[in-house]
């Protein structure tokens, strides 16, 4: 029993440090409110979203409808909708880089009254179906513990690789950047004594020749 605990803590603790993330928004009567989250290659992500307003007596039925959009880092239209007011879907990442989510209000609330959006965002191992998981392989307690006490580790040593890579990407973006600002300025620097020197040489030239110097 000790040690079952001391696993689902873990498991816990470890989970509290992965990406499972739940979200309230606030919707502006007109325009759009977005989400985004960079994620790696070939992760799975799961959204839940519900329509949330503050209703008075007289409209106790009352739900403005929204559209939304999930957009990749490279501007592909991975889901869209129109007219609802709750749902769920996922996709799999296919490129690393920042997911965006966009809600647009179609009908408007009732004056002063306010409208929100519940967003539950999961991805990677906080989105898969771990009780289908025990079920469908038939496995005990603390065998589906240490299962996600495994995938978690590998899914936190996956993202620090992936962190790591990207602060090299960086890295290597500042060092090109601060290499082509010092060309620059050093081409900027020539240039402008090269003017200077050709400006004094007509000067003197023109001095010269109207006999002042």
């Amino acid at each position: 029993m000790k040690l079952m605990k001391v696993l689902k803590l873990l498991v816990v603790a470890t989970m509290a440090m992965t990406a499972a993330e739940a979200i309230w928004l606030e919707m502006p009567s007109s325009g759009d409110t977005c989400v985004y989250e960079e994620i790696r290659n070939n992760v799975v992500v799961l959204v839940n979203y519900v329509v949330i307003v503050d209703n008075e007596p007289d409209q106790p039925n009352f739900i403005p409808d929204i559209s939304l959009k999930v957009i990749s880092p490279f501007a592909n239209k991975l889901h869209h909708e129109e007219n609802v007011t709750h749902g769920q879907f996922g996709f799999t990442t296919t490129e690393p880089g920042n997911y965006m989510a966009c809600f647009f209000m179609n009908s408007q609330a009732p004056d002063g009254k306010g409208v929100h959006i519940g967003l539950d965002w999961k991805t990677g191992i906080a989105a898969k179906d771990w009780d289908s998981i025990a079920r469908k392989e038939k496995i005990q307690d603390i065998e589906l513990v240490l299962m996600k006490f495994e995938a978690w580790v590998q899914a936190i040593h996956e993202k620090l690789i992936y962190l790591e890579k990207r602060e090299e990407e960086m890295s290597e973006v500042s060092e090109r950047t601060n290499a082509a600002v010092a060309l620059f300025s050093g081409v900027s620097l020539s240039i402008c004594i090269l003017a200077a020197t050709a400006q004094i040489w007509y000067l003197k030239r023109f001095f010269r020749k109207k006999r002042l110097i």
